[in-house]
């Protein structure tokens, strides 16, 4: 149903509204993102990141707008969308007392799948894990608890995947592991939705780049495009091409890092 289901984009979103109480934190967001591609929500802390992903995957109701996700409209067909999503979240939601394979049999079993073991081998094969499956994750480094935790929201392989700051908090190492299994979501067919305050985390992955500011998109595109919006600077009979942070900086400008900072923290959110 959910493949037939699929027609357009695979996230449509028009005119999102969200306010808690006098606090405007979305202002009209307007986007799409393309099936089988990595689609980065770049913006400061509090920006609104994390609420546009609540709405999206039916955990929040937009005050006004629409947004559809694998076809389905989240206001009115909620379980077509959960069918069709992964959410991750920005804290790993693993059992530290369970080895990492215990981890994914146990959300194969929930979610009432046949053949929870070869499922749970298969993606600690794909998440490079293999090698630690028997261990208690309590063990795990950063990146590998990241990594776990992305694999358990694949189990039941979800058409698009909410990855909200999936790197926070983790060493260069780790985010460079993270990053891996990302691309690798993407190589198999899936749609991915990023929300990230790294510039060089959406550099990397990112087919498209959005960027949040005071309730809205106000630019996306490829890397490409934004660098149109910033021309290189001469260096010494050289052209310096600019960086993203160069491109987001020039577009949001220094008030941007403080900007809105309460506006999720009204949910519990912590972007």
């Amino acid at each position: 149903m959910i493949a037939n289901q699929v027609q357009g984009p695979a996230i449509h979103v028009r005119g999102l509204e969200k306010s808690y109480k006098q606090l405007r934190v979305l202002r009209g967001v307007d986007f799409d993102v393309a099936r089988g591609s990595i689609f980065a929500l770049l913006g400061s802390n509090g920006a609104g990141k994390t609420t546009v992903v609540k709405i999206l995957s039916t955990l929040l109701k937009a005050d006004a707008g629409t947004a559809s996700v694998g076809g389905f409209d989240v206001a009115t067909q909620g379980p077509g969308v959960r069918e069709s999503i992964s959410l991750t979240g920005q804290f790993a939601a693993v059992d530290e007392i369970l080895s990492g394979r215990e981890n994914l049999v146990l959300v194969a079993r929930l979610r009432r799948l046949k053949g929870p073991g070869a499922l749970a081998d298969d993606l600690l094969e794909r998440f490079a894990l293999a090698d630690a499956a028997s261990r208690k994750v309590s063990t795990y480094s950063g990146g590998m608890r990241r990594r776990l935790d992305i694999a358990m929201s694949l189990v039941g392989n979800p058409p698009v995947i909410f990855l909200d700051e999936p790197t926070s908090g983790l060493d260069p190492q780790a985010r460079i592991e993270v990053w891996q299994a990302v691309r690798e979501l993407v190589g198999r067919g899936a749609t991915v939705l990023l929300t990230t305050q790294y510039l060089e985390e959406a550099e990397h992955l990112a087919d498209r780049i959005a960027i949040l500011h005071e309730g809205r998109i106000i630019v996306n595109g490829t890397l490409a495009e934004l660098k149109l919006l910033h021309p290189p600077v001469k260096v010494e009979y050289a052209r310096k091409q600019p960086t993203l942070e160069d491109i987001f900086l020039a577009i949001v400008g220094n008030d941007g890092k403080d900007d809105d900072a309460g506006d999720d923290r009204s949910v519990g959110a912590n972007e």
